[in-house]
């Protein structure tokens, strides 16, 4: 968050609405997770220290209300891109949320932030067609286990395989074939990954045409990052941003809310978020 922050501390980004996260209630995070579940993670928060919850993911005294205050900053987003208060939002948030299943915490995540706000999309605004597009280089395998058995939701993920967590064949399609999972090889450039989006996903989007999309914006597809072996920098993440952007222009009025996820080389995740939001400000003038 702070490598965040001191990117967006810079003129390009003077003009940048900036809105505090509110912290989620409950009942959105029931959106897609069992009240026992909550209360589990919940009372699984140390009075101090540290608690590990499996082998990546551990939680501290501040944990639970960091999760809440993710899940509300999509949720607000949500609210704010639906009402035209903005035209579009980037939620800087930490823990991310795209691992996390209905009852598992996994993978550095407690709740599924994205498919919660999407879900919030649909029962609070009413929407009936909300596209999640996943870049981060795991596979989402917590979004598409939440949003898996929901028809108004089309859900695509490109991602290294093979990967932790494992998931995210192509031939994992949901109940509705509405998941669409897209394997990218060890060492795949911007060039090939530009081809695939071009070849794959961007078609597929176009035919759902979303009434609002929402982007699970990992950055640990960077060349730089220490957890995974892809081969993208600033210039794809740009790119990527503004066709999904371009996708949102032609079906939802440009509507579009873009969740942080992974990206754990500080430098090449700063640089990557300012070339994201960079194109966001640029789409949404």
């Amino acid at each position: 968050m702070a490598a965040i922050a001191q990117a967006l501390d810079h003129p390009d980004f003077a003009a940048l609405k900036r809105f505090d996260a509110p912290l989620a209630e409950d009942a959105q995070l029931a959106l897609s997770h069992p009240d026992r579940y909550i209360d589990r993670i919940r009372k699984a928060i140390p009075a101090g220290g540290i608690y590990q919850l499996d082998a990546d993911t551990h939680v501290s005294t501040g944990s639970f209300d960091a999760a809440r205050r993710a899940v509300g900053g999509a949720c607000h987003a949500v609210d704010l891109v639906l009402g035209a208060e903005v035209a579009n939002a980037f939620v800087a948030m930490r823990p991310p949320g795209h691992h996390a299943e209905r009852e598992t915490p996994m993978g550095f995540c407690l709740f599924g932030t994205v498919a919660i706000a999407a879900r919030h999309a649909m029962e609070a605004h009413g929407l009936s067609r909300v596209a999640v597009v996943d870049f981060d280089v795991h596979h989402g395998n917590g979004t598409q286990d939440l949003l898996w058995d929901e028809a108004r939701a089309f859900f695509v993920s490109s991602h290294q395989m093979p990967l932790w967590p494992g998931s995210g064949r192509p031939d994992e399609r949901g109940a509705h074939g509405n998941v669409l999972n897209v394997p990218l090889a060890p060492g795949t450039d911007g060039a090939a990954f530009r081809r695939i989006y071009e070849d794959m996903v961007l078609p597929q989007l176009d035919r759902f045409a979303p009434e609002l999309i929402l982007v699970s914006a990992g950055f640990d597809a960077h060349r730089d990052d220490p957890l995974a072996q892809l081969s993208l920098v600033e210039q794809d993440f740009a790119w990527v941003t503004g066709a999904l952007c371009d996708i949102a222009a032609r079906h939802c009025a440009g509507r579009l809310v873009s969740c942080l996820e992974g990206g754990y080389d500080l430098p090449a995740l700063g640089a990557s978020v300012a070339a994201h939001i960079r194109v966001l400000m640029e789409k949404g003038a």
